[in-house]
């Protein structure tokens, strides 16, 4: 048809909202659910009776096509006369019917696709009837997932009905199921133990992105690095690694504890009396938490110069509020600007728990008074400053409340 002609429906227009609806699932779910099938009706918008005069040829080549098609394809076409004196009658395409599902089926070529989902429906049916009211409600993901459905729904089944002593994902005892395709069907999977598992089976404290969490399996332990300073050993040994869950005590003798951020720096930690230093991890230094003995020693931190350096600093004091910090203050700042680096994502929050002078250093960050992004990472600052403030703190050394009074195990 000419540019100019009005825009009339066209089979593919028909075509295509057919397929819309389809796509929205609302077909299979109408079938999964048992409703009876309505003939669906579409209007079709055609020539007005002026038009017919102006555009003859197009109205002509317009009402062939939708008779070529309603002659080649399930849809059921009705006309409508129009016209009058000038024109003459004439019969034009008016409306057309789906009657039949099988009918849209075969005009969208899905029929495949719905005895595919229509076999999924059967066997969740037969096995996990809870998961049959998922998939009515959701036909689109499981026809997107029909090749891996199967393994979904052996996966659902096989956990809904374990009931031995907690385990870790790794052991979903389902063939062809593993860790990475629990983790890259994680979404799918959570939204099905959800509709499947009573709620005294799902931790609802825990993030929808935590699997295991969420749904009683045992998670990968945290762990803590510390080294036993001052030469002294704890049972043989002058570093360990140890799950946080375990370090429900103080080490033997144990008055001060550091927490550095830097490998290096955390190696190369100076030797002190009766103290460890702790390797923090970032934001993992949130595992110390977990550490009631803190609260019975000297606690000190050592950061990154930068936003997120304080941001840790700020955590830690949230949950231990006798915390204090070394070289995180203007002076060390200041005497190290070739050695600045830019922080990449700073962060803005508000930091409450931080001293005046921590938070004058915070805020010159923030502000970007020296510019943005300013960052003077711990292994950039002179290893004799490290020295210098353990010496002011080993001259300023303040009891804490409830230290017990052992000593370090003897030296070997």
């Amino acid at each position: 048809m000419p540019a100019t002609t009005p825009a009339w429906t066209t089979p593919h227009d028909v075509t295509t909202r057919l397929r819309k609806r389809w796509e929205s699932g609302i077909y299979l779910t109408d079938l999964a659910e048992e409703t009876d099938w309505e003939p669906v009706c579409i209007p079709l918008r055609g020539p007005k009776p002026g038009e017919i005069t102006r555009h003859y040829e197009a109205v002509r080549e317009w009402a062939q096509s939708w008779a070529t098609t309603a002659a080649r394809s399930p849809l059921r076409l009705e006309h409508r006369r129009v016209g009058g004196q000038l024109v003459g009658r004439n019969d034009i395409p008016h409306q057309v019917w789906v009657d039949h599902r099988e009918d849209l089926w075969k005009l969208l070529g899905v029929t495949n696709t719905v005895h595919r989902y229509q076999a999924l429906l059967a066997s969740a049916r037969a096995t996990v009837p809870q998961l049959a009211a998922w998939m009515a409600a959701h036909p689109m993901k499981v026809v997107k997932l029909h090749d891996v459905w199967p393994r979904l729904e052996a996966t659902v089944r096989w956990i809904a009905d374990y009931r031995g002593p907690a385990l870790y994902v790794r052991q979903i005892d389902v063939p062809g199921v593993d860790t990475k395709f629990i983790e890259h069907h994680r979404a799918t999977l959570t939204a099905l133990l959800e509709h499947c598992l009573p709620a005294d089976r799902i931790t609802d404290a825990a993030p929808r992105t935590n699997f295991a969490a969420r749904f009683g399996f045992l998670q990968k332990p945290a762990y803590l690095r510390f080294r036993i300073l001052g030469g002294q050993t704890l049972a043989g040994f002058r570093e360990l690694t140890v799950r946080t869950e375990e370090f429900t005590a103080r080490p033997p003798g144990v008055t001060t504890v550091y927490v550095v951020e830097n490998e290096t720096t955390y190696l190369a930690f100076p030797s002190q009396p009766d103290s460890i230093v702790i390797l923090g991890g970032g934001y993992a230094v949130t595992q110390l938490s977990h550490l009631p003995w803190l609260h019975d020693v000297r606690l000190i931190y050592w950061g990154d110069l930068d936003t997120h350096g304080f941001a840790i600093l700020n955590r830690l004091r949230r949950a231990f509020p006798h915390t204090e910090s070394i070289l995180m203050n203007r002076s060390v700042l200041m005497t190290h600007k070739d050695q600045w680096v830019k922080e990449a994502g700073p962060t803005v929050e508000s930091l409450e728990a931080l001293t005046h002078e921590e938070s004058d250093v915070y805020r010159i960050l923030t502000g970007g008074d020296f510019g943005q992004g300013v960052r003077l990472e711990q292994e950039r600052v002179r290893f004799c400053l490290l020295q210098e403030a353990l010496a002011d703190l080993r001259d300023n050394s303040q009891p804490v409340s409830r230290l017990a009074g052992d000593r370090l195990l003897p030296k070997q």
